[in-house]
């Protein structure tokens, strides 16, 4: 007994904590329970405050937004790039310490979906041919028909927002059986922006085509997943926890930077005391969301301005067919980085450079950040490089 007890003292934290893991995902009960269902008028209420169930270990929330939209006269209009992933302009999350775990906006959000989903979020392939009725006959999960002047219809979308980075790898999960403190999952409907006009920027919008739609009411439906009933300890008779993992954040940020130049490298740094795993991009380039043809290269910087890739944006594309088996939408790119994360703690200063060939008035560039940081870390870095 006291040799079993020598062996357990010596054991590494990670090795405590890959245990613990496992003894939960063995053996917990995963559990999938509505907390927020209101139908409201986005005239009147855009930003919706969610508190999560203080319960068990929360994986995430499923997020489902549901619009009901009416066109305006003379012109049809149809989904932008974009689509209903737009349909959030934001969502935040707010740990118990009111660390901001997510602050990204709802195009970040679905492009992240897919990248992990290995396919575009929530699909389903139509098989033409195949004698049995599979393929997408449940069309509600996302949709956005297009509209003709005065048309009415319903456009749908789901978010998958995530806090542990999967259901069996629970870094950034947080442990909610608290009584004392309090979350918020915050979400921002993009009414203000829903239609634009033929001709105006889409990078934002659901629609584009007509700007005299109107979105007439929504209804936000949130389910919590999380595991319950979570293994004891015979020892401390306490639950069993990943210490490490609960010490562990998975961020998901965005911004927007401006300043191109033509034919000039454009940096957009990493923050530090980080690793990143993935990072999207979209060039907005004046409203105008184009397939590379405005790029010249992008490429991965160190401190000491020595080159880890310099690639055309066809190489980028590539690699996302690798990704995903698809493109993403026009403008966007995917960079993943998950098999080797880009470590700022151990490479310092990073910098992704895109090199534009031509930049139009108006021309920015959103970046999407997927990343782990140490909650003791957090204070010490910035959480989104700035622009």
């Amino acid at each position: 007994m006291a040799q079993q007890q020598a062996q357990q003292a010596q054991q590494s934290p990670a090795a405590l904590n890959i245990a613990a893991r496992n003894l939960i995902t063995a053996s917990a009960i995963k559990k999938t329970q509505e907390i927020y269902n209101e139908t409201f008028d986005p005239a009147s209420k855009t930003t919706l405050n969610i508190n999560p169930r203080n319960a068990g270990l929360i994986l995430g929330f499923f997020v489902e937004v549901n619009a009901s939209v009416t066109n305006g006269a003379t012109d049809a209009a149809a989904a932008t790039e974009f689509g209903p992933s737009n349909m959030l302009s934001n969502i935040s999350f707010f740990d118990l310490s009111n660390n901001v775990r997510i602050n990204t906006a709802g195009w970040h959000m679905g492009m992240l979906n897919t990248a992990k989903n290995r396919a575009p979020a929530f699909g389903a392939q139509t098989l033409t041919s195949y004698p049995i009725d599979y393929g997408r006959n449940f069309t509600d999960l996302i949709s956005a028909p297009d509209l003709a002047a005065d048309a009415t219809g319903t456009v749908n979308m789901l978010y998958w927002v995530p806090l542990a980075y999967s259901a069996l790898d629970l870094r950034g999960a947080v442990y909610a059986n608290v009584v004392n403190a309090t979350m918020n999952l915050q979400l921002t409907f993009n009414n203000s922006g829903f239609f634009v006009a033929t001709g105006s920027d889409p990078a934002s919008a659901v629609y584009i085509g007509n700007a005299n739609g109107t979105v007439t009411s929504v209804q936000c439906r949130v389910h919590q997943v999380y595991y319950d009933q979570l293994p004891v300890s015979q020892k401390t008779n306490q639950p069993v926890l990943p210490v490490l993992d609960l010490s562990t954040v998975y961020e998901i940020k965005n911004t927007t930077l401006t300043g191109l130049s033509a034919n000039s490298d454009f940096p957009i740094p990493y923050a530090n005391f980080r690793d990143f795993l993935s990072t999207c991009v979209v060039y907005n380039n004046g409203g105008s969301l184009n397939d590379g043809t405005d790029i010249d290269y992008f490429a991965m910087q160190t401190a000491n301005f020595t080159n880890t890739f310099k690639v055309p944006p066809k190489i980028v594309k590539a690699w996302e067919r690798q990704a995903i088996r698809d493109d993403f939408p026009s403008g966007s790119y995917y960079l993943e980085t998950r098999d080797r994360p880009i470590s700022t703690i151990q490479f310092g200063n990073m910098e992704l450079i895109l090199n534009a060939s031509t930049v139009n008035s108006g021309a920015e560039v959103r970046v999407g950040w997927e990343s782990f940081a140490i909650l003791n870390n957090i204070g010490d870095a910035s959480s989104l490089s700035a622009g």
